[in-house]
């Protein structure tokens, strides 16, 4: 049983490596698609979603109370 699953997972990986050392215009869209990932995830993050409990409280403490109160308070 063990060696159907390492076999199974040998087939993935050779299907995927030899799929991407065949490519042409695959290589180039796959380093599009990792670019506007990290342009997403790291630059996006980075200028519109600031750390506003680091700015506003100073100690873990005071975030924690924070946090507890906004999550636990009465509509």
């Amino acid at each position: 049983m063990k060696n159907r699953i390492v076999n199974f997972f040998k087939w993935i990986y050779f299907l995927y490596y030899d799929g991407f050392t065949s490519m042409k215009v695959g290589k180039t869209l796959w380093l599009l698609i990792v670019i506007k990932l990290f342009v997403m995830f790291v630059i996006v993050k980075w200028l519109f979603f600031p750390d506003v409990l680091k700015e506003n409280f100073h100690s873990d403490e005071e975030r924690s109370a924070y946090i507890l109160d906004t999550l636990t308070k009465e509509r």
